[in-house]
């Protein structure tokens, strides 16, 4: 769909509203700078985003304690949730501001409208990549999701929900799972229907930040019910027709998972995860042809050995990635996936 043009006095009408916009950012940093100067504030302190709202944050002060809404100053953009800040309390306690972000361990981005990389979230210590045995998972479509995770420096950790509905020996499915976990990828299997069903899950999530992706359906919004008892999230159903799932979460927000060994009380110990449609839908769009193939982690010892340095692992001879599908050192069907998401991004 071709974008609308605007007319002059379209223009002139965003570009006041902006600039009001701009204006009152300014006033509210002046204010604030003023409130810090008076001792209105409280001491620096760390905290943690847990979500944002445009120009106002929710903070978890570090160590525990209830989230205090937050102002932004002007001169902070890019904020997401999962950010370290440094921020300081109103003496009312009612709310505060943040003066400063810390430094990123991670950060997970996405292609925004515009193909811009926007980020998403920040220090995510692994990417949950969860499928189902229903809707049935392809493998090119975790391949896709490995990829998307590799670009990112954040470990993928595959996860297998709905495992009640398995055959009694498992099936292709299993199969598909022990070629991940030869390559050295973290398995761990879930279902919500059997008691000690999620003890896998929170033995990988404890002390970690971590994300769900995955397709509709799969049951994430279900797992992290299951993982905050206490929180009020929404499931959307399965369709009994086409077996497909529908978007249900709405705001990103970090939330504290409760610790198995200390009561059920929320805890860092217990974990943390942070749930958002912007980071569900992962995509590849803004990977390009190298990025995708170093995000096959048993290509990397091969790259490099090409007879031609720009070999594109097609029909050049003495490509040493299609030496090693003959060896039998890359599984065939991985590097057929890997030509499928290539095939995809040129056709896009």
């Amino acid at each position: 769909m071709s974008k609308r043009k605007l007319s002059r006095q379209q223009r002139w009408r965003v570009e006041k509203v902006q600039a009001e916009r701009a204006r009152r950012a300014d006033r509210r940093d002046s204010r604030d700078s003023e409130k810090l100067a008076a001792g209105e504030y409280g001491p620096e302190q760390n905290g943690r985003v847990i979500a944002h709202f445009g120009r106002t944050l929710d903070v978890r002060p570090e160590g525990s304690g209830d989230a205090v809404r937050c102002h932004l100053r002007a001169n902070l953009e890019g904020l997401v949730t999962g950010d370290r800040v440094i921020w300081r309390a109103a003496h009312d306690a009612r709310d505060g501001v943040v003066v400063a972000r810390g430094e990123r361990d991670s950060v997970l981005e996405r292609p925004d409208a515009r193909g811009q990389l926007k980020p998403v979230a920040a220090n995510i210590d692994q990417i949950l990549i969860v499928f189902a045995v229903e809707p049935a998972p392809h493998a090119n479509l975790i391949d896709r999701y490995l990829v998307a995770a590799e670009a990112t420096g954040i470990a993928p950790v595959l996860v297998l929900n709905k495992i009640d509905l398995l055959p009694e020996h498992g099936g292709e499915l299993r199969a598909l799972l022990a070629r991940y976990e030869a390559l050295g990828y973290p398995v761990v299997t879930t279902t919500t229907e059997r008691d000690g069903g999620l003890s896998a899950l929170h033995a990988r999530l404890a002390g970690r930040t971590s994300v769900f992706v995955g397709q509709s359906g799969v049951g994430k919004s279900s797992l992290i019910d299951r993982l905050l008892p206490d929180e009020e999230l929404r499931i959307g159903a399965l369709s009994k027709d086409s077996r497909k799932g529908t978007h249900t979460t709405t705001t990103a927000r970090l939330y504290a998972l409760p610790d198995p060994d200390d009561g059920g009380h929320p805890g860092v110990a217990g974990g943390e995860l942070i749930d958002s449609p912007g980071i569900r839908e992962f995509g590849l769009t803004h990977l390009d042809e190298q990025e995708v193939t170093d995000g096959f982690i048993e290509f990397r010892e091969f790259l490099g050995r090409c007879r031609f340095r720009d070999c594109r692992h097609r029909q050049e001879p003495g490509c040493a990635l299609r030496a090693a599908v003959e060896r039998g050192d890359i599984h065939p069907e991985r590097f057929a996936s890997y030509r499928r998401i290539l095939d995809s991004l040129e056709d896009a």
